[in-house]
């Protein structure tokens, strides 16, 4: 049986404040900590300010992802699989880190975080932080120093995401009140358009951002993305009058961490047949605190060992929880299975920042006689396919299929992301394929026996179908998996649901690392090695297949367990509520 979570009661008598407008439902306050009228705060109107925000934070961290594996090579000097997992180590930690931001943000700080960019400007730009130019084949090695304050930079950018990336499209999603049918419909589209918003900074990233990098200078195009994120700060500040805010409720950590203990330490207690012996708090202390209760389940009925009164027990007190704190832990725990499942999908994702851009590196890049296309200028197609598939999810196959499925969201949000599986595992085949002919031409040619890297005179262009195929699969798994652990996780966890989508981002790029590690090293050691600094002379397209591969056999597991998973109550219950209050405004506006 699926959770349910109680409303709470109107945060004041009728739920209506002093100048007649209505207060929200779901426990949102001000600053200092009192109920926000609906009409005054919250909405599309204080979504627009943390998405401008959202906008210049993307463009910054692309301006530096999508192009660093050609600053590692070009600049610092490092060989192909030495910047690739440079670029997926950095890209790691900044997608684990929010897990401590989201602890931080729901314990103690609220959402709020900023960081900043500027030593990573001053390493590309001051002579001294970079190393010399290679001369007659000879590239100097960068410094202990240099290498210092360039990944100090990175790893700084790192840490400062961690406290933002978790929290602030929590704090978009939370300007929509669950409990009010109309508010709830524009919450299901909030992720669509955050993301769509997101891949509009991305696209001016890989396009005018990178070529500067290439073509003006790397101090440019890491300046432009600084001097936006200290716009873009202002402006989300700016927008404080009308955030809504939901109350800090302490580390969800803490509370899973003593329902485990409990219950463990209460492992031969009996369950009591009737639910309702076990410990709960009345509906009143909820509502005063702005909390959620929820009803108890006989899944993972272990855990619920740890709201079984013992009277007179000396550890009784600390080892007694309430029924919402184990089933808030259950929600967790839960999604965790569904999250393993994300680490490989997240692995082919890293591909297109790295081995994506080093492929389109051997090939021709000219159009006309004198423009050449930044390798990594290519990934805007990723933006672009994503962009238009997100759009015409949105507006004509949700409204299209839910005539038929009755289901508010078109399809569930599990089968939307397991459409993003399948159509990575053809993106990655497809990779596979094209790497094939490229290195059957440079093969028939001789250039696989040139002492250097040559270019093979095959267009770039044909690297297209990865790339939009990708892209297509970023807008069914990414917004999916997004929306979903958000929408799965506890009301007082939303950060840590939020974290724990973006952790399978760190996960699966440091499983790139030790994948591409470990396939180099062995095939190597076998005298045929399938990834080197000469791509031409590699057998990458080997590697994309064993991706390919190990991407097929995650989507099997995803789709065993997702069939097997049962979605909250409240989750489908509300949005059958709002379809419904939707379909009676209708109704009206038509006679």
């Amino acid at each position: 049986m699926a959770v349910t979570e109680s409303l709470p009661l109107p945060a004041m008598e009728n739920g209506e404040g002093k100048g007649g407008g209505e207060y929200t439902q779901d426990g949102s306050v001000d600053l200092r900590g009192n109920p926000v009228l609906r009409s005054k705060r919250g909405g599309w109107t204080a979504c627009s300010f943390i998405v401008v925000y959202e906008l210049f934070e993307r463009m910054a961290y692309y301006g530096i992802a999508s192009n660093l594996v050609i600053y590692l090579t070009d600049k610092l000097h490092q060989g192909t699989v030495e910047a690739s997992n440079n670029v997926t180590n950095w890209s790691g930690a900044v997608f684990i880190m929010p897990l401590l931001g989201a602890y931080a943000a729901d314990a103690y700080l609220g959402r709020y975080w900023t960081f900043g960019m500027c030593l990573l400007t001053l390493a590309v730009t001051i002579p001294s932080l970079k190393p010399p130019p290679c001369a007659g084949g000879v590239c100097p090695p960068a410094s202990a120093l240099q290498l210092g304050v360039y990944f100090g930079g990175l790893y700084i950018i790192a840490f400062g995401n961690g406290g933002t990336k978790p929290n602030i499209s929590t704090i978009g999603a939370d300007q929509f009140d669950e409990f009010d049918p109309r508010e709830k419909m524009h919450k299901m589209s909030f992720f669509n358009w955050w993301m769509f918003t997101i891949f509009v900074g991305i696209l001016f990233s890989s396009t005018v951002l990178v070529y500067l990098q290439d073509n003006v200078s790397w101090s440019v195009g890491y300046g432009i993305p600084t001097l936006g994120l200290l716009v873009s700060i202002s402006i989300f500040l700016a927008g404080t009058p009308l955030y809504r805010h939901k109350v800090p409720q302490g580390s969800p950590f803490t509370r899973m961490g003593k329902v485990v203990a409990a219950a463990v330490w209460k492992w031969r207690v009996a369950v009591p047949a009737d639910a309702k012996e076990l410990h709960e708090l009345e509906l009143e202390e909820y509502t005063r605190k702005r909390k959620f209760r929820m009803d108890s389940t006989n899944a993972m009925r272990f855990l619920n060992k740890a709201a079984v009164k013992e009277d007179g027990s000396p550890a009784a007190r600390w080892s007694l929880c309430t029924v919402t704190q184990v089933e808030e832990t259950k929600q967790i725990v839960k999604v965790i299975p569904l999250l393993a499942t994300m680490f490989v999908p997240c692995t082919l994702i890293a591909q297109t920042n790295t081995l994506f851009v080093k492929q389109g590196r051997t090939m021709d890049r000219h159009i006309g006689r004198h423009f050449q296309i930044p390798p990594a200028s290519l990934g805007a197609f990723v933006t672009l396919s994503m962009l238009v598939a997100v759009v015409v999810y949105d507006r004509l196959f949700v409204p299209a299929i839910r005539k038929y499925t009755k289901n508010p969201r078109g399809i569930t949000l599990l089968k939307r992301m397991g459409v993003g599986l399948l159509l990575q595992v053809v993106a990655m085949a497809t990779a596979s394929l094209m790497e094939s002919r490229r290195l059957g031409y440079a093969r028939r040619h001789g250039l696989d026996a040139a002492a250097a890297e040559v270019p093979v005179p095959l267009t770039i262009f044909e690297l297209l179908p990865q790339y939009v195929l990708m892209g297509v699969a970023d807008a069914f798994l990414v917004v999916g998996k997004i929306e979903f652990f958000y929408d799965q996780a506890p009301e007082s966890m939303k950060s840590l649901g939020t974290a724990m989508s973006l952790t399978a981002y760190g996960v699966g790029n440091v499983l790139s690392s030790f994948l591409l590690s470990l396939v180099s090293r062995v095939t190597r050691e076998r005298g045929d090695a399938w990834v080197t600094n000469n791509l031409n002379a590699s057998h990458l397209d080997y590697y994309y297949g064993f991706l390919t591969v190990l991407g097929a056999i995650n989507a099997v597991v995803f789709v065993a367990l997702s069939s097997r998973y049962r979605y909250k109550v409240e989750s489908t219950e509300t949005i059958d509520i709002a379809m419904d209050v939707k379909g009676d405004t209708a109704k009206k506006i038509q006679n």
